[in-house]
């Protein structure tokens, strides 16, 4: 069974560009800030080139293509010019090593995820403080605990993680997979759970992979072939999947899916049922949804049935009872639903409802012969308990309005955990009953954050179109509506990923600090299921820059802040969503955070992972139409001379290997070589570092301490407020 430990890490953000000399000031507008520091400094040159590209009879200049190349010298200068000028203004902040401390003595308290069972061993992550990583931990049959694998000693600076761990299945090897300096690109390495030695040489250059193991006979993995020199060249719209038997040597293992041009797909992953029975496989060519394949596994020469054939709709295994099949979809149900089907006729003709559709989004879950159904209710959880035949056995009870996790275990299982969190109340963790429905503090957080003297309100404002959308606003009890408050406006927006409530230290230092934090459910997410989703992609991806203008605009109405107190910040898609919104509306904030963002549109198709994004977006190449809309908005192509842009850190990393770091090069060369006003645009670009997963927490506390530092500097402060 596979265990992947899930930690927040907070993406920083950064900007950079061209030759000009600015003097960068901030004015205060009200008696709590004073003036900051007027500071001149000379860009970095960036050189331009000649390249023009042709698109549908259009000629549009790329001229710093040059910094595609994100393995030459002259970008490598170019980074170290780069982050020589954005430390040196990060520096002269006077508070900035404040925040630092600050962040660092929030961050220092131990934390404990739930514990797990594989084999005669009982297993739990455990954190001390501030270590780079968590460790996995194991009990004894004494009762004492005893460290297993301590990821912070697979490198020196802590930038090795460790990502998939999936145990065999009576629970004597593990397969798990390490991450080095952030990269996407992975290593599986098989140990003996018992010397903890390695059985076999690692398997290397895995990418965008589970681990689902067959017995202890072998286990099934994903990746690609893997590009030679510049990630930015590589097509990877062809994953394949593999199986590994034990003692055999990576070179050999079989291909079982994806190896043919039919069976070229973007994602490709499996599931081995609990009971070995069967192998289902599943293919996206994106994010619209998958097609659903199944192998009898008790029968090696069995035939690869097909379950679904198409990609608009999304379908996965949940659990099996013998030749029962337990599938959750959104075909024909937006919302999604519980189907059952036998598996020698597994097709959707033969479906039958099990938990039918509601209004609400589902998320399902299984664990000590149950079904757990979790709904988003505007982006709130409500979880309902029901037996294998469909029937309700509860409504559970939950320790208050938030976001849950867990939920799920083996049929065997006694006792089940879950995880309670919402921005003001650090996670907790619970045991729970499923005989009797009770749940029990099982381990509640030791955060420095006293949740009393908080509040998070949900609200609903109008966009654009009139389209209802709910934000979370959260901030200190007492706050005045006098348009004074630092704000933080964070969004996402995209490839129906849902923003639920969750607690995190970054965000809790910037409540403590007076600041106010705010969470929209913007459309192209996925809070209101499918339509909700597609409602933001392609040739309505504009709603979701007008769902976050719009909630800017509420903000500042209701005097939570003004024009001149507003921060907006988004990673990767969001990193999107802050490039579009500070281009189209350069006057209504303050400061902007793109961190990783994905800021060419007309080329992002053509780097790495790029390809697999062209649901939600659409590519340049598709039509004249879906071309001339995303040069509308793309950030890249959108930066204007004379224009005064809002005060900028683009923030990307040097291994990025998803959102390559061209797009956030390109960008802050853009904002330096055209703005006209005396706000900074820089950028900051982490060393040894990827898209965000598996950031080191030392790292996770300098990037938070200088984009903290950065916003409030530009907002007025000369000294913490």
């Amino acid at each position: 069974m596979k265990h992947v430990l899930s930690i927040l890490a907070v993406s920083l953000l950064a900007a950079c560009g061209s030759e000009s000399k600015t003097d960068i000031a901030t004015q205060p507008n009200s008696v709590t800030m004073t003036e900051a520091a007027k500071t001149t400094f000379t860009y970095p040159q960036t050189a331009k080139g000649d390249v023009v590209d042709s698109y549908f009879e259009q000629k549009i200049a790329d001229p710093y293509r040059w910094l595609e190349d994100d393995r030459s010298s002259e970008t490598e200068a170019w980074v170290k010019a780069q982050n020589k000028v954005t430390f040196n203004y990060l520096e002269q902040i006077p508070y900035r090593e404040q925040i630092k401390q600050k962040l660092a003595a929030s961050w220092n308290y131990e934390k404990v995820t739930a514990p797990f069972k594989e084999g005669k061993y009982t297993y739990f992550y455990k954190n001390d403080g501030l270590q780079n990583q968590y460790v996995l931990y194991r009990q004894l049959e004494d009762g004492s605990s005893e460290v297993f694998l301590d990821p912070n000693t697979f490198s020196t600076d802590g930038t090795t993680s460790m990502a998939e761990v999936s145990f065999s299945k009576d629970g004597s090897i593990l397969a798990y997979s390490i991450s080095e300096g952030g990269s996407d690109w992975r290593k599986i390495i098989i140990i003996d759970v018992e010397t903890k030695k390695p059985l076999e040489s690692e398997l290397t250059d895995v990418k965008f992979s589970g681990i689902s193991w067959f017995g202890n006979e072998g286990f099934y993995y994903s990746s690609y072939d893997k590009p030679d020199g510049s990630e930015l060249s590589a097509k990877t719209d062809q994953h394949k999947l593999y199986y590994h038997k034990l003692g055999s040597v990576q070179k050999d293992d079989a291909v079982i899916f994806g190896g043919t041009e039919a069976q070229k797909h973007r994602y490709v992953g499996a599931t081995v049922t609990e009971d070995d029975r069967y192998l289902l496989i599943s293919a996206a060519v994106s994010t619209s949804g998958n097609k659903l394949f199944l192998k009898d596994l008790a029968n090696p020469d069995s035939p690869l049935v097909t379950i679904l054939d198409h990609t608009d709709s999304d379908t996965d295994l949940l659990d099996n009872d013998g030749s029962k099949l337990f599938l959750v979809t959104n075909l024909n149900a937006p919302n999604k639903k519980v189907v059952t089907v036998d598996a020698t006729k597994p097709q959707p003709e033969n479906w039958q409802d099990l938990i039918p559709q509601t209004d609400n989004v589902l998320s399902a879950s299984t664990g000590a012969g149950y079904i757990f159904a979790e709904y988003m209710v505007d982006a709130i959880a409500k979880v309902q308990q029901y037996d294998y035949s469909g029937k309700l056995v509860r409504d559970i009870t939950l320790p208050g309005v938030g976001s849950v996790g867990g939920f799920s275990g083996k049929k065997d299982d006694q006792k089940l955990y879950y995880t309670f969190t919402n921005y003001i109340t650090a996670q907790t963790i619970y045991d729970f009953s499923p005989t009797d429905g009770n749940s029990s503090v099982y381990s509640k957080s030791g955060a420095k954050f006293d949740s009393d003297n908080y509040v998070s309100e949900q609200v609903f404002y109008s966009s654009k179109d009139g389209t209802k959308v709910p934000m979370i606003i959260s901030y200190k009890k007492g706050l005045k509506r006098d348009g004074s408050n630092p704000t933080m406006l964070y969004g996402y927006g995209g490839f129906n990923v849902s923003l639920t409530p969750a607690f995190n230290i970054p965000n809790a230092v910037w409540m403590e600090l007076g600041g106010v934090y705010a969470v929209p459910s913007l459309r192209g997410g996925g809070e209101y299921g499918k339509a909700w989703h597609q409602a933001g992609t392609q040739l309505q991806k504009q709603n979701v820059f007008d769902d976050f203008i719009a909630a800017a605009e509420y903000l500042q109405k209701e005097g939570y802040t003004s024009k001149d107190k507003l921060a907006i910040r988004g990673g990767s898609n969001g990193g999107l969503l802050v490039g579009a919104v500070m281009t189209q509306q350069p006057e209504l904030i303050k400061v902007a955070l793109p961190a990783v963002g994905v800021l060419d549109m007309l080329r992002y198709h053509t780097f790495t992972a790029g390809a697999g994004w062209a649901y939600d977006y659409g590519t340049s190449e598709q039509s004249k139409e879906m071309f001339d809309y995303l040069l509308a908005y793309s950030p890249v192509h959108n930066v204007k001379a004379g224009v005064a842009y809002p005060a900028t850190m683009v923030t990307t990393a040097d291994h990025d290997d998803r959102v390559v770091p061209a797009h956030s090069f390109k960008f802050a060369a853009e904002l330096q070589a055209k703005d006209a006003g005396v706000n900074p645009q820089l950028i900051r670009i982490e060393t040894n570092a990827g898209h965000g997963a598996g950031t080191p927490v030392s790292k996770q506390i300098e990037q938070t301490a200088d984009m903290v530092s950065f916003t409030l500097y530009n907002m007025g402060y000369k000294q913490l407020p």
